[in-house]
């Protein structure tokens, strides 16, 4: 999975074979029409998506490879509540993207990759690990507001890896 952050609430992630990208309005110093080349989904947090259950909802089996007929599975894509999105595709980690709050999680988030843009990443991280310890969580803002999420985090991590993304530049998740 490659994550890069555009500002706000802006990705583009590469994963499962597949390219989406979020919020491309909302990027900064980048051409819209650059950032949405070859994306195979493209989506607006502001769009209607199906509302999920966070607690219930788990990610999809991985495909038989006598079922695959070599085509990949389509990315799902879930709103778990406010400003919460849920990313799942074929053979990746399942990708929560947090922005304005944490939802209820289920087990499955221990083994996510966790988004967290927006205004309070320290308020966000700080919920999120209370409530489960996700394998890698990326935080998108500035200088800041990281430095005020990693003091959260300092003593709450137990096994989770922490990113802080720089603006244009790709993570290996």
């Amino acid at each position: 999975m490659k994550l890069t952050w555009f500002g706000n609430t802006a990705f583009r992630i590469h994963a499962g074979g597949k390219i989406l990208v979020i919020d491309a309005q909302g990027a900064v110093g980048v051409d819209h029409k650059e950032l949405c080349s070859g994306a195979d989904v493209l989506l607006q947090t502001s769009a209607p998506v199906d509302v999920i259950s966070g607690s219930s909802w788990k990610p999809m089996p991985r495909q038989r490879l006598l079922d695959a007929d070599g085509a990949l599975r389509e990315v799902v894509v879930a709103k778990l509540g406010q400003g919460a999105f849920v990313f799942d595709s074929e053979d990746e980690p399942p990708l929560l993207l947090l922005s304005e709050s944490v939802p209820e999680l289920g087990k499955w988030a221990d083994k996510a990759v966790v988004l967290i843009a927006g205004g309070d990443l320290a308020g966000l991280a700080d919920t999120l690990t209370d409530a489960a310890a996700p394998r890698l969580i990326a935080l998108a803002g500035g200088d800041e507001e990281i430095g005020a999420a990693f003091e959260i985090l300092r003593s709450k991590l137990d096994g989770t890896g922490v990113v802080a993304l720089e603006h244009g530049l790709a993570v290996e998740a």
